[in-house]
């Protein structure tokens, strides 16, 4: 397959595929609502080098055996789930500490500093090296764009640039977006019921991880 004859086809699938709910969009929106599009940035950044590294791994090879080994699999769904129960039940524990605060303010942002600014990176790309699913999507979705005569490396990681490429300005455009009702969202009740509802989608996307074959 000619690899710019499928570059449509590519980029409207990465498309669809970006703007489904999952473990990404879900940090994005928390982040963007709690911190604002400062605080975003650093989660989005990375989520793409997660997502980057695993185009690479795919592109090696090495992803083939993660999604042929049951056992590899296995241990990168529980992490996957642990990662994404933890991050849930955070967002339930800063729920339950905003309750206690008898606060009627907008919460004020504070400008993040570098430490702050490498956890929302780490963090975002812990959440994406975790996610099994990652795994057998670069082994299910590029090799339908990748020539099997061409350079297979190279060509998976030059659609693993343009797929974050596309992905980054997809999620800084939704990252603007829910910032710019973040004023709304960093009310005292508003934040507390957003906290709740960001840890039970985190949760049920942890179990649905850990109860989830391939």
């Amino acid at each position: 397959m000619d690899v710019l004859s499928s570059l449509p086809a590519f980029l409207l699938a990465v498309l669809l595929i970006s703007a489904s709910p999952g473990p990404a969009m879900a940090l994005i929106f928390r982040r963007a609502a709690m911190r604002g599009l400062r605080d975003a940035v650093p989660t989005v950044l990375g989520l793409e080098l997660g997502l980057y590294v695993w185009a690479l791994v795919a592109g090696a090879g090495f992803a083939a055996l993660v999604a042929a080994s049951e056992v590899a699999y296995l241990v990168l769904r529980v992490v996957g789930a642990a990662v994404l129960l933890y991050l849930g039940f955070r967002s339930f524990r800063a729920a339950w500490l905003q309750r206690r605060e008898s606060e009627a303010a907008v919460v004020q942002l504070t400008p993040p500093g570098r430490r702050h600014w490498w956890g929302a990176f780490g963090e975002g790309v812990v959440v994406q090296l975790a996610n099994p699913k990652a795994a057998v999507f670069m082994i299910a979705f590029y090799p339908q764009f990748v020539p099997v005569s061409g350079p297979v490396f190279a060509t998976t990681a030059l659609l693993g640039l343009l797929q974050i490429a596309v992905e980054t300005v997809l999620y800084l455009g939704l990252a603007a977006g829910v910032a710019r009702a973040g004023a709304w969202f960093r009310r005292p009740r508003i934040r507390c019921r957003l906290e709740v509802v960001s840890g039970s989608v985190l949760v049920g996307l942890g179990l649905r991880v850990a109860v989830t074959n391939r």
